[in-house]
């Protein structure tokens, strides 16, 4: 089945309660209704049949004392151990505790839900062994809003973090529950469940695969798709504020590069702009902009393709079987396949290139913010936006807050996943460095949510100050100027400013700025 994004129904995720896991692949807005906004999991009955039937392949395998990896033998460097029948539980026990190794402060609870999320859709494909009743219990937690303590230093790709997030199916480790962190045991009593006993192959399935980093980096390219849409709203603001000529977004240019995304970012500010008088008035004015303003479709163009390749890297992998081995039932014998499916190269390497898309968003979104606040650059306004240049330094410092979140944001978009430290007595002697590049991409996408919010906020000061002189800003532009007046008051003299950033990030980052154009100039294409 084509795995797609459909970008017309990436704000939706917050309004979304029930997910239904099934034959067809989740939507990655879905995905983050999950992970981020705690819409309840459930299975279909085709998804519990697969998992039965694959589930009936495992105890025929162990019941035949077949050799295969994780069910029969130890792991890694220990695949050459024969595993009596008799230790066969104890294997899977074993695996759970001595993985959960990670250090370090405790990973986010959206994370936490997307990669239990992840598991829930990889393991139940109906080709790992698991039980039914297994997934079910993570289901449970998930729906109960159980959050397992996962330290979240120090894991190559996977093992360490997924052994911490199912140790306390078993009673073990430390989980959030209504506000407290208590025992793995304490935190199942409360939603009334067992601790677990994980049956041959379980453990392995449970610390196995590309699921850690998958789900990690599915929420940083939702955030990456939201801050692309977003960028070109502020771009829309900036072709105003510094009364630009739209004729750099004209169609009869864009058509000479073949990259839609570059034609399709032009398009979207022509139509967030198309009743700007502003934009009537100054057309002709100059000659060009600065690149800061003509490159635009070209630079956002170029992100949002590099966004949506990883897009299709990663939504392909969220709809995969992950796991190793992988059980077929083919000719009423079935047989097991020992491979390299838990790598996690596709998602963490997209991962990596998210950063750079990112990267490219910031340094364009920080140069725009620095043009409006330059009084050397920013044609008539007020020395950093300011009503008493110098008594005040109004947006002074939220400049420096920009420009330190892109230095931080270049340091982090070094590639992970080109790097790597052989384990397991160098049996696995190629790892992903998958962990790493999918949690610096979602860190990457919520500094970058950071960026465009203070140039929304400059952009919304500059509309003000603008206003004494010009009439007729475009309908799209004025009511996301209008939309963020009624989370940050007008500027009079110098406050404290952080809570306005935070207020504005917040606008970004629920998509509330991305829907506020839409109502009026329509669905803005990628």
């Amino acid at each position: 089945m084509e795995v797609s994004l459909d970008i017309s129904k990436i704000t939706e995720a917050k309004r979304i309660r029930q997910v239904r896991l099934g034959a067809a692949p989740v939507t990655l807005e879905e995905f983050v209704a999950v992970a981020r906004f705690g819409a309840k999991v459930s299975f279909s009955q085709e998804y519990l049949e697969q998992v039965t039937r694959s589930r009936q392949l495992a105890e025929k395998f162990l019941a035949e004392n077949r050799k295969v990896y994780g069910l029969t033998t130890g792991f890694g460097d220990n695949v050459r151990k024969i595993i009596p029948q008799e230790q066969a539980v104890e294997l899977q026990v074993n695996i759970l505790r001595s993985h959960s190794v990670s250090v370090g402060e405790p990973l986010k609870k959206e994370c936490v839900r997307a990669i239990w999320l992840m598991q829930l859709l990889s393991l139940g494909k109906g080709y790992s062994g698991i039980r039914p009743e297994t997934l079910s219990l993570i289901a449970e937690c998930l729906n109960n809003d159980v959050t397992p303590y996962v330290p979240q230093d120090g894991s190559v790709q996977y093992l360490a973090i997924e052994g911490q997030i199912n140790l306390i199916l078993m009673g073990e480790g430390r989980a959030w529950h209504n506000g407290r962190l208590m025992s793995g045991a304490e935190a199942l009593a409360e939603i009334g469940q067992k601790p677990w006993t994980p049956a041959p192959k379980e453990g392995l399935c449970l610390t196995n695969g590309a699921n850690a980093a998958t789900g990690v980096s599915a929420l940083a390219l939702y955030d990456n798709l939201i801050a692309a849409q977003t960028a070109d709203v502020a771009a829309a603001m900036a072709f105003e504020a510094f009364r630009g000529t739209i004729l750099a977004c004209d169609e009869r240019l864009h058509s000479l590069k073949k990259h839609p995304e570059q034609a399709n970012c032009a398009a979207n500010i022509r139509a967030m702009l198309s009743d700007s008088a502003i934009m009537k008035k100054y057309i002709h004015a100059k000659v060009q902009d600065a690149y800061i303003l003509r490159c635009i479709p070209q630079m956002h163009g170029a992100s949002k393709r590099f966004i949506k390749d990883c897009a299709a890297n990663i939504l392909e992998e969220m709809a995969s079987c992950s796991d190793n081995p992988v059980l077929f039932p083919e000719g009423g014998d079935g047989t097991a396949l020992m491979g390299a499916n838990f790598d996690s190269t596709f998602a963490s390497g997209s991962a990596d290139i998210l950063c750079m898309a990112a990267a490219n968003l910031a340094k364009f979104s920080e140069r725009r913010t620095d043009r409006l606040t330059n009084r050397y650059l920013n044609q008539t306004y007020p020395a950093f936006l300011a009503e008493r240049p110098g008594v005040d330094n109004c947006y002074m410092i939220v400049q420096y807050t920009a420009a330190a979140l892109v230095g931080e944001i270049r340091s982090l978009s070094a590639p992970a996943t080109a790097d790597s430290v052989p384990t397991c007595a160098n049996w696995e002697d190629p790892v992903s460095m998958g962990w790493w590049a999918a949690r610096k991409s979602l860190m990457v996408a919520k500094k970058l949510h950071y960026v465009l919010g203070i140039e929304l906020m400059a952009m919304t000061r500059a509309f003000d100050l603008l206003q004494k002189e010009e009439d007729g800003f475009a309908s799209a532009t004025k009511a996301v100027h209008d939309k963020i007046r009624e989370v940050v008051p007008p500027v009079e003299k110098d406050r404290y400013f952080g809570p306005d950033i935070e207020s504005t990030a917040t606008l970004v980052s629920d998509g509330t700025i991305i829907e506020t154009a839409e109502k009026i100039a329509g669905t803005l294409a990628l």
